[in-house]
């Protein structure tokens, strides 16, 4: 089986962009900043529900970062 270096350039791609996202909104004073991160999660999460196709162990993921953005993003800290 070949390796699909493609996928793999995008996937580094979404890394970088992903962490440079998170800490350019880490920049920005509170509360700003963790609705910023809490939707970015939340978008992780749904993107990931998306494309796990059948995986059912991805959507779950999906599901737990779809959650925790939503927790993160209205402010609860659960103390």
């Amino acid at each position: 089986m070949r390796p699909d270096l493609w996928r793999q350039a995008l996937s580094m791609l979404g890394l970088a962009i992903g962490f440079a996202a998170y800490h350019q909104a880490g920049k920005l004073g509170e509360p700003l900043s963790s609705h910023l991160i809490g939707l970015m999660f939340a978008l992780l999460g749904v993107l990931a529900f998306w494309y796990a196709q059948g995986e059912r162990w991805i959507q779950v993921l999906g599901g737990v970062l779809l959650l925790y953005g939503l927790l993160r993003a209205t402010g609860w800290h659960g103390a």
